[in-house]
């Protein structure tokens, strides 16, 4: 059994939406709080939920928080995907959960999910209070992300890119294009895995829109979250998918490896496999493992970098 409420905190010209967990009335003491967001677009009820319900059994709480601009959150104009503000909605989160009754504010760790796995590295680097990382599938490298995109959509993605950074500066709405599509389609995403997989993740009353404001994919290969690796103090726990046509692989392995603390484990799936089903289990069972290691346990003054495990099947 846990605790859920809605819950909102401020973060510069808005607030954000989010569900609070904790763990159930029998905790007793300040409980440590993991932060968490989603990934490109995807929004804190697209699978995040479960993530959370398993960190909040196991004793601690968890923070999901949709970013301004999408969801449940404020922000306007709708469906702005700006790296710097979502760095910024994460930063206004671990300050939010730190001046929570009951949350133990020097036991906070960062979680995210594809884009936002770049995040929380990025985030990371720049607090040393944070006591541990937890980054999925990410995107760690813009450069190798926007090799993937065929040729023909990435020149059509720079054209739409520039008419909505344009249009910006004249006061118009922005120029929305989708975040993924079939193969062949056109949008950020159309590996063959994209579509099925954001249907996966996105039920029946989901708050996600397949739209997002062009200008991002201006400076989509300037986002090398990789580089920030080095500067991350806390533990980092990096959980790669070796077959991911979304994300790719190495650069995440690269993250976790360059990382002081950082430790690799490594699924033999695809990018939105690890949301679901056994992958999900796996992957949530590494991380509630990791987390508990150094939220509940008290070691983390200790951490050494490693690999933390892997898939050999």
């Amino acid at each position: 059994m846990v605790d859920r409420t809605d819950v909102t905190f401020p973060s510069g010209d808005a607030h954000c939406a989010a569900y609070l967990y904790r763990p159930d009335g029998e905790a007793t003491g300040d409980v440590p709080c993991v932060v968490m967001a989603h990934g490109f677009s995807a929004t804190r009820d697209d699978r995040l939920p479960a993530f959370a319900e398993r960190f909040a059994e196991a004793g601690m709480a968890a923070l999901v928080f949709d970013y301004r601009h999408f969801g449940a959150s404020g922000g306007h104009p709708r469906q702005l995907l700006d790296v710097g503000r979502q760095h910024d909605d994460y930063r206004a989160a671990v300050a939010y959960a730190r001046g929570l009754d009951g949350i133990d504010p020097e036991r906070i760790a960062l979680w995210g999910s594809s884009f936002s796995g770049g995040h929380v590295v990025a985030v990371a680097a720049g607090d040393p209070r944070l006591a541990a990382v937890v980054s999925q599938a990410p995107f760690a490298d813009g450069v190798a992300a926007v090799a993937l995109v065929p040729p023909k959509n990435l020149a059509r993605l720079t054209v739409d890119g520039l008419r909505d950074r344009l249009g910006a500066l004249a006061g118009r709405p922005p120029h929305l294009i989708p975040a993924v599509a079939e193969p062949g389609g056109y949008a950020a995403m159309t590996a063959p895995e994209a579509a099925p997989g954001f249907a996966s993740i996105t039920g029946e009353g989901s708050r996600w829109e397949n739209a997002f404001a062009a200008r991002l994919m201006l400076t989509m290969a300037l986002y090398r979250p990789v580089r920030s690796a080095p500067s991350v103090q806390a533990p980092l726990l990096v959980c790669v998918c070796d077959e991911d046509a979304t994300t790719p692989p190495a650069p995440a392995v690269k993250m976790g490896e360059t990382a002081p603390r950082g430790e690799v484990v490594r699924y033999p799936i695809g990018h939105f496999s690890i949301y679901v089903g056994e992958p999900f289990e796996r992957a949530v069972a590494d991380q509630t493992a990791f987390l508990g290691r150094h939220l509940l346990s008290g070691t983390t003054a200790s951490g050494s970098r490693g690999r933390a495990g892997a898939a050999a099947d």
